[in-house]
């Protein structure tokens, strides 16, 4: 009878769980909604009732057809479950865990010598915890066929929506829930540091010279928005209130024991992307798990011990170091202006100033002198290495243009002593090499080949000084060593007041225009020139005078060098900002007749702005956008981002429908004034991707015709929505790295008509669709090439690169390394790129020790790399272990220098961070927080390596000591006129000059003793901003992206994972 009631439970079981399997399939494949859903599932439990684990391994587990990843629709239909009771947090999170594809790359990290380690241990725990051994969960060591190969993202849906639901109680409800999500909890930490560990051993092998696929980045990358989710979810669970209670009891002793254990391993691992959600986490661990622990005597008295030890242990400021004393390399400010330079300009007047005070204690006249030839030394090895005119052209302006006005900055500080210009430049000068800047006579002596970026260098960067009066015009010869023929500028030296007016006063916008094309010059006249188009931009802005402004926005975006040249002068934020005012605030006149024009001018400043946000890869927070709601902000977080239907609303849908028709549609009488009037710019270019994604899906499936498809893109590239193709071409480029077959074809055949018009283009046409090209040429010749690759067959790509080869280089300037470039680094020697760096940290000590005429070869490029791909405690070890190995061979002087300009280097790729934001950007570590780090555990290391800890600390206390702000920042002149007062007088009285230099024993004038001038560079009252009569300081800001609606409100404060980096 028994027998006979255990087979009818086990067949009623089997018919049960056929019966769900066969519901959910159905679900499936029909895309039941989910309000049905939630009509038939008690249904079916009523006639067919299943346990909430088996319910949760069927709707989790992978099926014979789909093995990738989770269908979308089943994370719905598993928070219906929830909702209904049909499923439970414990059942969801042990089968999610079953199924994971955390198993998968451990069990190839195994296959591939890695070892790995168990996943599947810590998660032991009594209250009913589901301790089962491996086989029992269906993933064994060597068998991973029935899980996810991608479940990532499934997860993190998962773990979000598990998060609310504990925020808002519903999903521990009891004892035994928290009991059993504690003890899946603690294997999900354990199979998360495994599948860390993984990764970080692969890292180790790219650095030791291997290769990283990008498929192997991606699931990394995944695997790390998961795990950011798991941590939500894990501190809510932490500080669950039924939770705690649960793990006071008795009775949760291998709970407490579990979760302890698993968090231990944990930890470690978060520590460094998330420091303040870690120091949560280990407080729960330490403190409140513990405390649920009876009190051990003898434990307690072994605390008490270690306790009284931590007490003795010394600080870092009372540590006392040998002194070194660390010389002033040529590398030092060569490397600061390398990184400075390498991608978006980071010459910040303040902090250059306030790193210039630091580093030369006040003395003057060394500090021009060395600014001199770094700055000539940064333009050789630009050339030397073949960057390229993009490169060559800006830190030419940069020599010319931008040292000239800080040398007569500095006169015109009225240091204790005259400060001799003239001399100074002489010096440097004298030290920079005449065969890669050669004087018009040794060019043609020596049959020297021209170089238009460095034959009129010397006498281009002192005729600038001699407009800025650091020099009389009379002794231009003799700096240069060789007759001149090049002239002061015809209209003297420029004033940026002066300039303003000139181009208010002129209706017809010739000297506006005439100003953009002074840009190019190296005359020393274009920082008036940048600051005065900057005041413009922003009078015309806040004016309304869109017509001039579209004039103005065209001239300037039309020569993406020009942008470079602008940003050598004033921030983004200062030129950006009212251009996103302006855009945010757009709308049409009541009486307004014509809609096109407006459409024209609109597109004319936002192209502008997007020329700038590509280029140098900026945020909303380098804008100065705090909004959520701004027009701007939206487009560049979801401007690439195609939408369903079905979360458009009813007027996004008619726009989107009039925009259809208007542009394919021929007997619709195409772009008529009614569409233009009922959808504003701004509408428009938030639904472009959307567009271009029925368009392509219209022209696949056969809805469209070529035809009709070229009468559309030939409206889609005049000048009045030209540059709405950039989020389109974009989307389109994001689109070509799918492997959707028949999609990538119309894509291709769309980007043809559209990169390689066949129809006669007006000129306005032409060159908008030229800065178009120059915007996405990069991602776009990166899509092109990934569906060639797809296609090797294709002959339908290599003419689309060949249109797009004259614009690839003026697309980005982000200071990225090319492919070519990181092969080269990564594949150096044994030690791959860690080795690449310490050669290069090596090289740079060693030319600084022995100074030749050319400077060694650098590029800032590798240590951002270094940066990236080993992260910046690993970098900071390289540098270290170099740093230690030179000093124990004498060179300590040196290298000390170099490593502290390595780590106060400005970074161009996290540099966007802003402390007033309200949402700061997420950023990686930086090097020299890596330093204090390694400085506070000096104790640590001064155990295993005493020698290293002095090297720790040193550089600690050099590097903050470098990087300490000003105690004030004073204002500089806001002219070249009022900032080269000072030199025009002290070049006037050259007596006055010769007789303090006799006074002060100065045989040679040509030798400077800082000691005995007794010089003084005090920038601390008197560094600022050289703005040459611009506006003040301007402020960027962040978006503010909180809402009412907040499911970790209940969290606390989380700043440690607002900075949390998972790239």
């Amino acid at each position: 009878m028994g027998d006979s009631g255990g087979t009818d439970a086990a067949s009623q079981a089997a018919t049960a769980r056929r019966e769900w399997e066969r519901f959910i399939q159905r679900c499936l494949v029909q895309r039941l909604d989910f309000d049905e859903f939630a009509e038939y599932a008690p249904l079916l439990h009523a006639r067919h009732p299943l346990g909430h684990g088996p319910v949760a391994d069927l709707v989790l587990r992978p099926t014979s057809w789909n093995r990738y990843t989770l269908d979308p629709r089943m994370p719905h239909y598993i928070q219906t479950l929830l909702d209904l009771g049909l499923l439970d947090t414990p059942a969801i999170l042990a089968a999610l865990y079953r199924y994971s594809t955390c198993h998968v790359l451990l069990a190839a990290h195994r296959e591939q010598g890695g070892g790995g380690g168990e996943a599947h241990g810590g998660g032991g725990g009594g209250g009913g915890g589901d301790n089962k051994p491996m086989a029992e969960t269906g993933v064994g060591k060597n068998d991973v066929a029935h899980c996810w190969l991608s479940s990532f993202s499934s997860e993190e849906v998962i773990f979000y929506r598990l998060t609310k639901a504990v925020a808002q109680g519903l999903a521990i409800r009891n004892s035994k829930d928290a009991l059993d999500v504690s003890a899946i909890m603690a294997r999900w930490m354990t199979l998360f540091t495994a599948a860390s560990a993984a990764f970080q051993a692969d890292d180790e092998r790219v650095i030791m010279g291997g290769a990283r696929s990008k498929a192997s980045q991606q699931k990394r990358d995944d695997m790390d928005n998961s795990r950011a989710a798991f941590v939500m979810l894990l501190l809510s669970v932490c500080e669950n209130p039924v939770l705690l209670q649960a793990l006071g009891k008795p009775f949760a002793k291998g709970a407490r024991k579990a979760l302890s254990q698993s968090l231990a391993s944990f930890i470690p691992s978060i520590m460094q992307n998330a420091s303040q959600i870690a120091a949560r986490l280990e407080l729960f661990r330490t403190e409140t798990l513990a405390g649920f622990e009876p009190i051990d005597k003898k434990k307690e008295a072994a605390n008490a011990e270690m306790d009284e030890l931590l007490d003795e242990t010394l600080g870092l400021q009372n540590l006392s170091i040998p002194d070194l004393h660390v010389d002033r390399s040529r590398a030092g400010l060569y490397i600061y202006l390398n990184a400075a330079l390498i991608g978006r300009p980071l010459i910040d007047d303040a902090a250059f100033y306030n790193y210039l005070h630091n580093r030369y204690q006040g003395d003057i006249q060394l500090t021009a002198i060395d600014l001199i030839l770094a700055s000539f030394d940064v333009l050789a090895n630009a050339i030397f290495k073949n960057e390229g005119q993009k490169t060559a052209n800006l830190i030419r302006s940069y020599l010319i243009n931008k040292v000239p006005l800080i040398l007569a900055s500095f006169a015109s500080q009225e240091p204790m002593y005259p400060f001799n210009s003239e001399l100074c430049i002489t010096n440097a000068l004298s030290r920079v090499d005449t065969n890669t800047f050669p004087t018009l006579t040794s060019l043609f002596e020596n049959n020297l080949s021209s170089n238009p970026f460095t034959e009129s260098v010397r006498s281009d960067f002192v005729t600038a000084c001699c407009l800025h009066g650091l020099v009389p015009e009379t002794s231009i010869d003799k700096l240069i060593g060789d007759y001149t023929y090049q002239t002061l500028p015809a209209g003297g030296r420029y004033n940026k007041d002066k300039l303003v007016q000139e181009c208010l006063a002129d209706p017809l916008q010739e000297r506006i225009q005439k100003l953009v094309t002074e840009l190019e010059n190296m005359d020393g006249n274009v920082g008036a020139c940048c600051q005065a188009l900057t005041e413009m931009l922003g009078k015309l802005c806040s004016n309304k005078e869109t017509m001039s402004l579209k004039t103005l926005c065209s001239k300037l975006v039309g020569k993406p060098l020009n942008l470079d040249v602008l940003l050598l002068f004033d921030k983004p934020t200062t030129i950006l900002s009212p251009l996103c005012e302006l855009l945010d605030n757009w709308g049409y006149d009541d009486d307004q007749g014509e809609y096109q024009p407006v459409y024209e001018e609109f597109g004319s400043v936002l192209l502008l702005l997007l020329a700038f946000v590509y280029r140098y890869n900026l945020t909303a927070s380098d804008l100065g956008i705090r909004s959520s709601d701004s027009f701007v902000a939206k487009l560049l977080a979801n401007g690439q981002l195609s939408r369903p239907l079905d979360e458009l609303n009813d007027q996004e849908q008619n726009q989107l429908d009039g925009w259809i028709h208007g542009l394919f549609d021929t007997d619709g009488g195409g772009l008529a004034d009614d569409l233009l009037s009922s959808c504003p710019p701004q509408d428009l270019y938030l639904l472009i991707p959307t567009l271009f994604h029925n368009i392509v899906l219209a022209f696949s499936t056969g809805h469209l015709t070529e035809e009709t498809l070229k009468t559309g893109i030939e409206y889609l590239v005049e000048p009045f929505l030209g540059p709405s193709l950039v989020t389109g071409i974009m989307y389109l480029s994001n689109c070509l790295w799918t492997d959707r077959a028949e999609e990538n074809k119309a894509t291709v055949k769309i980007l043809q008509l559209i990169v390689r018009p066949s129809q006669k283009m007006s000129p306005e046409s032409s060159d908008m669709l030229n800065t178009v090209k120059n915007i996405v040429a990069k991602p776009l010749e990166n899509g092109l090439r990934t569906y060639q690759r797809q296609n090797p067959r294709s002959q339908d790509v290599e003419p689309l690169l060949q249109v797009l080869r004259g614009n690839v280089d003026l697309s980005r300037r982000t200071g990225a390394a090319g492919d070519k470039e990181l092969e080269q680094w990564i594949s150096s020697g044994s030690g791959g790129l860690t080795s690449s760096i310490r050669t290069t940290f090596q090289n740079l000590t060693m030319w600084s020790l022995n100074p030749g005429v050319m400077p060694t070869a650098y590029a800032h490029r590798q240590v951002l790399v270094g940066l990236k791909l080993m992260g910046a405690r690993r970098l900071l070890q390289a540098i270290l272990e170099e740093l230690k190995q030179l000093t124990e061979t004498g060179n300590g002087s040196i290298a000390y220098d170099v490593a502290i300009a390595l780590v106060c280097a400005p970074d161009v790729s996290s540099n966007a961070n802003d402390a007033l934001a309200p949402t700061p950007p997420q950023r990686r570590l930086s090097l020299r927080e890596a330093l204090k780090w390694e400085a506070e555990e000096w104790k640590k290391t001064q155990k295993k390596d005493p020698a290293m800890a002095e090297t720790v600390v040193r550089l600690y206390q050099n590097v903050e000591a470098q990087m300490a702000p000003a105690a004030t920042m004073a204002t500089l002149p806001h002219d070249a006129d009022a900032a080269a007062a000072m030199a025009n007088v002290l070049v006037d009285d050259a007596a006055a000059v010769n007789a303090a230099a006799s006074q002060l024993g100065m045989d040679d004038p040509m030798v400077l003793d800082a000691g005995a001038a007794g010089l003084s560079l005090d920038l601390s009252g008197g560094g600022g901003d050289l703005n040459l009569g611009g506006s003040g300081v301007d402020s960027a800001g962040g978006l503010d992206l909180t809402g009412s609606d907040d499911m970790f409100s209940s969290l606390g404060p989380l700043d440690g994972w607002d900075s949390m980096d998972l790239t």
